[in-house]
């Protein structure tokens, strides 16, 4: 990997110092870039096609972004409403993280920029808006090949003119917004967290309290889903699909080496088809899965032992699927592995089947577990009925979490809701959310037979509410045990 901090790459000063400035190249004589000679820095200046393009479509969410920063206008007219991208973060020395945007950035824009931030300014009429971005690396003054964010180490960005085809925005330099913010006046609200410098910039305008307004605000405008976000789901589910499929069919080489086969098989899928995976992959074996949030993925992969894969595909535009099976890994199911498993199923069944417009959003979740309480007074491990088991929460020594969570650009969508919006709400037509009870027994539960003991089961597919019911996103991919080992072994035969 090469080395921008080498004398021979000494990056300029600041690129937000003068970066519009033509800098004469004598002054490299006196060491500001160490290891440049004249000659070269006057080649380097010029010589280079234009590349601006001319030919852009406003990328393709670009009319629900408009309506979204609408909505957000009405709610908090006559104030000024910033939302940043977020900064890059070091990883280690001077190599940093992949970027991801902040989310209410990337809904409000399309952009997925790092260092932009949307501004709407208030008019008399609603608000201007303006997406402040990095422009063009400056060729003049050497920034373009000597800076370690130059073009030539990182590639290429979009120039303020074509940001502004792409997204429908006028767009402007961010390097000239923090004293814009700072001479500002009026209320502000800003979506904290993501950018140290614009929040500094807004110290003396900002309250906690306001801005906390703002974020709950738009992570309640994702609880309903407009088309293109479900469009957008359904790809990353379909994605997913053939990752799962993947995985199945190299379950021989996983066993032959570690659950990191199974990770890295997944983790092809989703880059090719997508941007990234959108969370950490649970590659789940034997004990592991009965960790509810396996992120090791270092363990052993062993026939007659349950995998628990819990994986979901980010599409480009960073909405997230989120789908578990729980497979057996020699593909046949034991009779009590399969006990266990239909339980888990017919628990989910009952879930799913609770989802509809105009019902309460915990009554999925409570139709999941009574099926789940039932099974487990069946099987004799808790003292029933029912009703007292749900009562008291017995059941969730072995059931632990909820039953399910919206769905959209975070795999826990929309978590700043208010309670009374979200868990205590209603569904709607448009929301997207997972169902995905599971049973646990821990390898050291003394209150369970010990062939139980290990033995971990979770299902989840991705929901969309409909006008007249549900679809479920993710059906593609087999629930049933019986259908589950046919499909498995459809795919290791060839």
């Amino acid at each position: 990997m090469a080395d921008p901090e080498n004398p021979e790459n000494q990056a300029i000063a600041d690129a937000s110092e003068g970066a519009e400035e033509e800098e004469p190249v004598k002054q490299r004589k006196n060491g500001l870039y160490p290891g440049v000679s004249d000659e070269l820095a006057e080649s380097m200046r010029s010589g280079w096609a234009d590349t601006e393009r001319h030919d852009l479509a406003p990328v393709a969410q670009a009319a629900e972004t408009a309506a979204r920063r609408a909505a957000l206008s009405a709610r908090f007219p006559g104030e000024r409403l910033v939302v940043p991208a977020g900064n890059l973060k070091t990883r280690s020395n001077d190599t940093e993280y992949p970027f991801r945007s902040s989310v209410e950035y990337a809904y409000l824009t399309g952009n997925q920029t790092e260092d932009g931030v949307l501004v709407l300014e208030p008019t008399a009429t609603g608000h201007d808006a303006t997406i402040y971005l990095l422009p063009r690396s400056n060729r003049d003054n050497g920034e373009f090949w000597l800076d370690g964010q130059g073009e030539l180490w990182v590639g290429r960005r979009t120039s303020l003119t074509e940001a502004g085809k792409l997204y429908g925005i006028p767009a402007a330099d961010v390097r000239t917004l923090p004293d814009a913010l700072r001479a500002a006046t009026g209320p502000v609200r800003v979506v904290r967290g993501f950018d140290a410098a614009i929040e500094a910039a807004l110290t003396d305008k900002v309250t906690g309290e306001r801005d906390e307004e703002l974020r709950v605000f738009l992570s309640e405008a994702r609880l309903v889903k407009d088309a293109f976000e479900i469009g957008e789901l359904q790809k990353a589910v379909d994605s997913t699909v053939r990752g799962f499929e993947d995985v199945v069919k190299v379950l021989d080489k996983a066993q032959a080496t570690s659950e990191r086969y199974i990770e890295g098989t997944f983790f092809l899928r989703a880059r090719v088809e997508g941007n990234d995976i959108g969370y950490g992959s649970i590659c789940a074996s034997g004990a592991h899965a009965t960790t509810l949030h396996w992120v090791r993925n270092d363990g052993p992969v062993r026939s007659g032992d349950l995998l628990l894969l819990d994986a979901g595909v980010e599409t480009h535009t960073l909405y997230t699927a989120d789908i578990t099976r729980t497979l057996p890994v020699n593909g046949t199911f034991t009779a009590l592995q399969k006990k266990i498993y239909d339980a888990v199923y017919e628990a989910q069944e009952a879930g799913i089947a609770a989802v509809r417009p105009g019902a309460k959003y915990r009554e999925f979740h409570d139709a999941a577990q009574r099926v789940l309480a039932g099974k487990l007074v069946e099987w004799g491990l808790v003292e029933g009925p029912v009703e007292r088991v749900l009562e008291l929460g017995l059941q969730r020594r072995w059931t632990l979490h909820g039953t399910g969570h919206m769905l959209g650009m975070d795999v826990h969508d929309c978590a700043a809701a208010r309670t009374e919006t979200y868990v205590e709400g209603t569904l709607e037509p448009g929301m997207c959310l997972t169902v995905e009870p599971g049973l646990y027994f821990q390898a050291d539960d003394l209150t369970v037979p010990e062939e139980y003991r290990g033995i971990g089961v979770r299902i989840e597919d991705d929901i969309v509410v409909t006008e007249d019911g549900h679809l479920n996103m993710s059906a593609a991919l087999p629930r049933r045990s019986d259908e589950i080992e046919l499909w498995m072994a459809k795919l290791q035969q060839g």
